[in-house]
């Protein structure tokens, strides 16, 4: 089973490449699939690249299913 996870965009980079936070985590991601990125933006991630964007009502709902799935 694969998991696509709201992130929130926390720093951009060159060449098409974001930082986002996920739960205190920084990871370096590619934004080559979605246009329009700001920083505080959430996207979805799914192995390594952002697919869409989410608004951050959606992203805390799921957040908060994810949390309540793990215990």
């Amino acid at each position: 089973m694969c998991l696509a996870i709201p992130v929130r965009v926390v720093e951009l980079l060159p060449d098409e490449r974001c930082v986002v936070d996920l739960s205190g985590v920084k990871k370096e991601i590619s934004l080559a699939l979605v246009s329009d990125v700001a920083v505080g933006d959430y996207v979805i991630l799914h192995v390594g690249y952002a697919l869409s964007k989410l608004d951050e009502a959606e992203a805390a709902k799921t957040l908060a299913l994810f949390a309540e799935m793990a215990g």
